[in-house]
């Protein structure tokens, strides 16, 4: 008996838009520690492992080891019929052929329940050897993308060079050429430091500020309808009438009471300049504080080198693997010479890894 509870459905969409166009057909296999996919694209180029921890699931359950071989293109479209913030429960018996997936609102008031056939997959899972590799690149998943994306546009294939320099990304195409180099930051070092691990108090700082700045600027519009009020009240000796009414009503009073007015609209303007100018500066450090927090977080690159390394890839491959980036801001590369490349992003419920063979025989 299989049952595994998620908190959102969005991440199982991300997951299968990710790795639907490498593989069509694969096997989950359940465990006690969680569900793993290992599967090769068809021209046995790429291979894709994914692995889902039991931790991150809200409730899970395996009685025993047991494969759901599914195709991904259908699981894609039962999927699509769940919103992002719905709870998603994957449910199998030990000898069913039927997948199971329900989809709770958050708010308990819909429940959607659907039916897959699962389908008998040989598959044999391949033994991946620890390997220790001469380069490790960490970035953001972003700047890997978009490079990978501008950089097909010119040619099929990329070398990826890592030096003291930095890492180099070039690619020659028969109308152009282009390459885009990324130097490792003293902010990159400090921002992956800890990989894995973000600190969202400069973020909880900038709300709490710009909760005091809103409050400050709400005190003061009720401070302004107050005055109003008190003003109309006296004017309108308590008649209860609009705003509107009461903003033009002294215009039409006696000379007497708009002189009163006129005195009463210039201590009203003074005060406001008076509570303006602290709201000035309290907004100054504000901004500056926005700006100090941004400069770690910007993009580079962390390298981690023990000998120079530059292979070729298929850019094909590497656009399909950015995909994963709506899984996790962050994106390692790691090489060695006559290796595979390792493209490994990690998100909250585990973590999924990219292997592609290098082009041999290019330059």
């Amino acid at each position: 008996m299989l049952e595994a509870r998620l908190q959102e459905a969005a991440l199982l969409k991300r997951l299968l838009d990710s790795i639907k166009e490498l593989v069509t057909d694969a096997n989950f296999e359940c465990n006690e520690e969680g569900i793993n996919l290992q599967a090769m694209d068809n021209s046995h180029v790429a291979l894709v492992a994914v692995k889902l921890e039991a931790t991150g699931f809200k409730k899970y359950r395996c009685d025993r080891p047991m494969p759901l071989g599914v195709n991904l293109n259908s699981l894609t479209k039962v999927l699509k019929c769940a919103k992002d913030d719905d709870i998603c429960i994957i449910k199998a018996s030990d000898d069913a052929d039927i997948l199971n997936l329900v989809y709770e609102a958050r708010s308990s008031d819909r429940i959607a329940e659907y039916d897959m056939k699962l389908m008998d997959i040989d598959a044999e899972t391949l033994g991946i050897p620890d390997t220790e590799y001469d380069a490790r690149v960490t970035m953001t998943a972003s700047e890997f993308t978009r490079i990978v994306r501008d950089l097909s546009q010119l040619g099929e294939s990329v070398r990826i060079e890592v030096s003291k320099e930095g890492v180099r990304f070039a690619s020659e195409g028969e109308a152009a050429n282009g390459s885009v180099l990324l130097k490792q930051t003293e902010a990159a070092r400090e921002k992956y430091a800890n990989y894995g691990k973000e600190d969202e108090e400069p973020k909880e700082e900038d709300d709490d500020e710009n909760d005091d700045e809103g409050s400050s600027s709400k005190k003061k519009m009720k401070k302004e309808k107050k005055m109003k009020k008190e003003d109309g009240d006296v004017e309108m000796e308590g008649e209860e009438e609009d705003e509107d009414q009461e903003e033009f009503k002294p215009k039409s009073d006696d000379e007497g009471e708009e002189d009163q007015d006129e005195d009463e609209e210039e201590d009203k303007k003074s005060s406001k300049k008076r509570k303006k100018a602290p709201a000035k500066s309290n907004g100054k450090p504000a901004k500056k504080v926005k700006k100090s927090d941004e400069t770690p977080t910007d993009g580079g690159v962390l390298i981690e080198m023990n000998q120079h390394v530059s292979l070729t890839f298929s850019l094909k491959y590497l656009v399909n693997f950015s995909k994963s980036s709506a899984l996790s801001n962050t994106v390692q590369l790691m090489m060695s010479n006559d290796v595979p490349l390792l493209v490994s992003y990690k998100f909250g419920q585990g973590e999924i890894k990219y292997y592609l063979a290098p082009k041999i025989g290019e330059e």
